[in-house]
């Protein structure tokens, strides 16, 4: 009984000892795990902040850990400072293992190409200057000659991930100039990290004081990985993936099989004291890139890289960069910094410019490529920081790099923007919108139907489109026929690669009856119309990629598709075809030129428009946007028809009604966007009153309302009073005369004011063409994506 006595406290106090560690444990996990959402949660709402200045996340991520970073420090003891370390060493090194596999190393023995040629003029020129003006200010503690050449090569480096994802996002990366930026920034990047790597073999050796015995050893053991990884890895690389074909999930044993002969390579080096980091650039630069396992290898860590790795990156690189030490106070501080930026800038622009000049470039454009050239990444973070944590540089010159590396990126979207407007002086950008023509050109369209049944109101369009015989109109009637198993079956090849002939005799009878009825009125009233013939035969889901397609090879101005609900005799529309409706909404969304939907309700019927007296009554309706400055442009052409009256009805807000709009926040658009709006508005429909409605050839009404409740009652006084109304979809301006309209619209195709005036409570004689502009090709305001420029 005394010796259980004697145990018992000691077994209690074991235990409490035990549930404090516990509770440590479990508190550090805790504030770890919430301190990394914060952070990852502040660089994503940082960014977004950020994007309408067009900033990489590099930017956000940087002043996000700079920020959270020196708070958070005198929070951390020194075992979290350890941990960090480990977590960025281990990120760094999976960063330059998939850094390497995208690098070719086969540029090394070919002829340089003109990237190439680029790339290493930039590298060359920031050398020079780098190297002959870093000795005399004291970046480093000591003045050896590996620190200069080592911090020279870092200047002269690009990192290409970076200046990758950039380009792509800023919709340039088709063009010649992007492609030739980012295969230079490769070029770049690729050699200044193997020159890192070998200089690094013999500044260890040099500080370490190694034998020259010692020395050869490594770089033999650097060559034996580089031999295993271009010489053994693809043999075994290859019986992986010819194990695992594409479209089957990869089996466990090879996967682990191929992670550990990739990561055996990469540790081989370091067991003799090479840097983990740069051995892993190494055996991903001689790993073989192609196949699935490299493919899966690049994706998984670059998920990974970038959903965990990078906030807690840039959350250490925060945590030793103290501010504090920064010195702001001393001269010298600044001349470090604005000297290190100076050599990045000058050496690569003039670099780049003497390349340019050699190679023909324009000389803007050669300013531009070096600007771009310029950008720095992770890595160069990476050694900025641990070359102050290995004693080399001071943590005021380590700040000053970081903030080096900053600019080099923030004003990279201001280069890009310059090459996007030097682009569209010089290159031809899309004028297929209507409103950008000239009213004396010649307008094509593509006019598409489903079959004989709009036979007669796609002539009618046909007619009033053409304005007067001169300019006139080039109409290609296009039947849009679904592929069916059936017609696929009688598809005959022709001499062409893509040409095929429809045998089918449904096809060939209707198409005959079509081609019968659009000739027939060309030959008894086609003064100033040019008929064409063309055929989407294709399955619905690619259908609008092939009219897209279709109309923009040949440069039409318009596509007109038949709405895909017909008229019932009873005066209803049917269900429709959800087939033809899909392809609608589709080309809306891609189509090169402008768009029309027609709801056939009785212009069909209209046997023939004279040319000699009114037939027939047309009204447009106006009320802002870019898609009702298309309808009214449209108008414009149909108005010179001498059979067609046509009248104006501009729908105009109350100035009470507005003010309480913009006061309530119904306006989704800035008060900049829809000023700018309006303005536009203004000088179109100024331009049309001039041109039409002073002459008298066009009747003008006006209509002030206050809510849509108005705007719907004012649609439906115009029941039956015309034959055809032409209104636009509703683009641009965000109208309180339509506001709340589309809560309760049946097609979104066709915009608010067309869902109305084709909705079953409006009149069954009215039909109504709805006009939609396209949006513009690239996102670059009309300039194709692959536009040239050098």
């Amino acid at each position: 009984m005394a010796m259980t006595r004697v145990h018992e406290p000691s077994r209690s106090l074991a235990g409490n000892t035990c549930t404090i560690r516990l509770t440590e444990i479990f508190g550090r996990a805790t504030k770890s795990i919430l301190g990394f959402f914060l952070m990852m949660g502040l660089c994503n709402g940082v960014h977004y902040l950020l994007r309408p200045f067009s900033q990489p996340r590099t930017t956000s991520d940087t002043i996000v850990g700079l920020v959270v970073g020196n708070f958070m420090r005198k929070e951390l003891d020194l075992s979290i400072h350890k941990t960090l370390r480990y977590i960025v060493d281990f990120g760094m090194t999976c960063y330059m293992f998939v850094l390497g596999l995208e690098m070719d190393p086969c540029v090394l023995f070919k002829a340089p190409t003109r990237d190439a040629k680029v790339a290493y003029a930039g590298m060359i020129s920031t050398l020079i200057l780098a190297c002959s003006t870093i000795p005399f200010i004291s970046f480093s503690k000591s003045k050896e000659i590996s620190f200069i050449l080592s911090l020279s090569t870092v200047l002269s480096s690009t990192a290409s991930p970076v200046l990758t994802r950039l380009i792509t996002n800023l919709k340039i990366g088709r063009s010649d100039i992007g492609r030739l930026v980012i295969a230079a920034g490769m070029h770049s990047d690729f050699i200044s990290t193997l020159a890192i790597c070998i200089g690094y073999l013999f500044c260890q050796c040099q500080e370490t004081r190694l034998s020259i015995i010692n020395g050869f050893q490594l770089g033999f053991v650097l060559l034996i990985q580089m031999i295993m990884a271009a010489k053994v890895s693809p043999i075994f690389m290859n019986w992986v993936n010819n194990e695992n074909p594409e479209g089957k999930p990869m089996k466990g044993p090879h996967l682990v099989l191929a992670v550990a002969f990739m990561a055996f390579l990469c540790c081989c080096p370091t067991i003799i004291g090479y840097n983990p980091t740069l051995s892993a650039f190494l055996a991903g630069t001689f790993l073989p890139r192609e196949g699935r396992v490299s493919r899966w290898a690049i994706g998984k860590i670059n998920y990974l890289l970038t959903t965990v790795f990078y906030p807690i990156f840039f959350f250490w690189m925060g945590v030793e960069s103290k501010l504090s030490d920064f010195e702001p106070g001393q001269i010298i501080t600044w001349v470090r910094l604005l000297l290190l930026f100076a050599i990045v800038t000058v050496g690569k622009v003039v670099g780049t410019v003497i390349a340019g000049a050699i190679l023909g470039f324009h000389w803007p454009e050669s300013v531009a490529l070096g600007l771009l050239l310029t950008m720095k990444g992770h890595f160069h973070i990476y050694l900025a920081i641990s070359a102050k944590i290995a004693g080399k540089i001071s943590t005021s010159t380590s700040i000053a790099m970081v903030f080096v590396i900053f600019f080099t990126v923030v004003h990279a979207p201001k280069v890009v923007a310059h090459i996007i407007r030097r682009a569209r002086k010089r290159t031809p950008t899309h004028r297929m919108a209507l409103e950008l023509l000239d009213p004396s050109s010649e307008l094509k369209i593509l006019l598409c139907i489903h079959g004989p049944h709009n036979t007669g109101a796609a002539i009618n369009i046909m007619e009033i489109s053409r304005g007067t015989a001169n300019p006139g109109v080039v109409v290609y009637v296009t039947d849009m026929i679904e592929l069916t198993d059936e017609i696929a079956a009688t598809l005959v090849q022709g001499e062409g690669v893509d040409t095929v002939t429809v045998t089918h005799t449904g096809v060939t009878q209707m198409r005959d009856q079509v081609t019968t009825a659009f000739q027939r009125y060309v030959d008894e009233n086609g003064d100033g119309i040019t008929l064409r013939r063309m055929l989407a035969l294709s399955a619905f889901n690619c259908m609008a990629q092939d009219i897209c397609i279709l109309a923009e090879d040949l440069l039409g101005a318009l596509i007109i598709l038949p709405f895909h609900k017909n008229q019932r005799g009873d005066g209803s529309l049917s269900e429709g075809q959800a087939g033809f409706r899909y392809v609608n909404r589709k080309v809306i969304r891609h189509a090169p030129c402008s768009v029309g939907i027609l709801v056939d309700r009785g212009l069909g019927s209209v046997e023939k428009i004279s040319r000699s007296y009114v037939t027939l009554n047309v009204a447009v309706i106006f009320i802002g946007g870019k898609d009702d400055r298309e309808a009214l442009a449209y108008a414009g052409r149909v108005a010179r028809h001498p059979g067609v009256k046509l009248s104006v009805i501009r729908f105009l807000v109350d100035a009470d009604a507005e003010n309480a709009a913009r006061r309530a926040g119904t306006y989704r658009i800035s008060v900049a966007e829809q000023e700018e709006e309006m303005r536009q508005d203004d000088e179109c429909f100024a331009y049309f009153y001039e041109r039409h409605v002073a002459g008298g050839h066009v009747a003008y009404v006006e209509k002030h309302m206050a809510s849509s409740a108005e705007t719907y009652s004012t649609l439906k006084s115009l029941e039956g009073q015309y034959t055809l109304v032409i209104v636009g979809r509703g683009g641009g301006v965000n109208s309180v005369l339509t506001y709340g309209m589309n809560d309760w619209q049946q097609c979104p195709e066709l915009g608010p004011i067309g869902d109305v005036l084709s909705g079953s409570e409006f009149s069954a004689k009215t039909s109504v063409l709805i006009i939609h502009q396209h949006n513009l090709k690239g996102e670059l305001d009309g300039l194709d994506d692959d536009f040239s420029i050098m």
